[in-house]
């Protein structure tokens, strides 16, 4: 997928679920993404993508997990497995410092903050669709956690729905190298337009660093 080209006036940065619980030392989950992270470079990239998207006047858009709170999950028919342990664990919990933004994450004026997923997929049951219509995006860059969970299930969604889809291989992570093998070698091929590296992205962006 060589030399592609972003109209930013048309590209979106989705910047899924950059909570302390997954990205910082002393998060709930990021004893399962240390290793994964370390070796991708994680924040470095996350870091390096969302400053070059900044740079190229590309709409930031985050695209937040729902952040638990009590009574989540209490009575439905049919919660399912990571629900179950949000619901035992209370990750991103509302309120507490696992629930908040990463430090370098915070979001910065002109941003867009779609209402939170329940489960995988940025877009159900979310606003996310109408925000990037009425922006006028037809292009999507997903960055952010985890890679064959939110990542995959958003840019998947957002393939059915029409959008050009970008995945960044090293602004991700999950729990194992062999999920992110799913994610970029087996499955990602299937639904996203173009797989890059950070380096491979900023060098296509009309405003590199």
């Amino acid at each position: 997928m060589p030399n592609p080209v972003y109209d930013v006036a048309r590209t979106g940065l989705l910047l899924v679920d950059p909570y302390n619980d997954f990205l910082s030392e002393g998060g709930k989950l990021f004893p399962m993404l240390r290793d994964v992270a370390t070796d991708v470079r994680l924040l470095d990239n996350l870091r390096a993508t969302v400053d070059a998207a900044r740079k190229a006047d590309i709409q930031v858009v985050y695209v937040p997990h729902r952040r638990w709170q009590p009574g989540d999950y209490d009575n439905w028919d049919h919660p399912n497995p990571t629900q179950r342990l949000v619901q035992q664990h209370h990750t991103f919990a509302e309120g507490t410092w696992g629930g908040e933004w990463h430090p370098d994450f915070v979001p910065q004026e002109g941003d867009i903050i779609v209402q939170e997923h329940w489960a995988q997929s940025g877009f159900a049951n979310t606003n996310l669709d109408f925000q990037l219509k009425q922006h006028g995006i037809t292009h999507v860059i997903v960055i952010g956690l985890l890679a064959n969970t939110c990542i995959e299930s958003t840019s998947r969604f957002a393939m059915e729905l029409g959008y050009h889809v970008t995945l960044v291989r090293d602004a991700t992570a999950a729990f194992t190298q062999e999920m992110m093998r799913a994610a970029h070698e087996l499955n990602g091929p299937t639904f996203a337009h173009e797989i890059l590296t950070t380096a491979e992205l900023i060098a296509a962006l009309p405003v590199g660093i």
